[in-house]
């Protein structure tokens, strides 16, 4: 069993910065790709940033410039760092990773959100 467990989100004014983090633990064989996602009130979820085992990364139009995707291979974890904030950019934050068993399978895990709030 995998679990993801994020901390970090809070409420903030604009302007202001928070820091995102996610864990990863269980029984991991490998874990590829590693992401942040978000989903505010009415709306779909989105990508917000991604980012490979080898250190590429994307990000949402949105986001470029403000927010920086890292992670720590070594701890199986992934960061989210988020300066600039707007108050469009409040929404839950989930944390999703992509998963290999070593045996040809992969597997993709949800955190179970964290909420940010940014006050105008």
């Amino acid at each position: 069993q995998v679990q993801l467990v994020e901390s970090g989100g809070g409420l903030v004014q604009a302007g202001g910065s928070l820091r995102l983090s996610c864990a990863a633990s269980g029984s991991i064989f490998s874990i590829n790709a590693m992401g942040w996602y978000r989903q505010a009130p009415g709306k779909q979820r989105e990508l917000v940033a991604a980012i490979t085992s080898g250190g590429s990364t994307n990000y949402a139009d949105s986001v470029k410039g403000r927010f920086t995707i890292s992670r720590d291979n070594a701890k199986n974890t992934v960061y989210l760092q988020m300066n600039s904030l707007k108050p469009e950019d409040t929404a839950v934050y989930y944390c999703n990773a992509d998963l290999y068993d070593g045996e040809g399978y992969e597997y993709d895990y949800w955190g179970q959100g964290t909420q940010v709030t940014v006050s105008s």
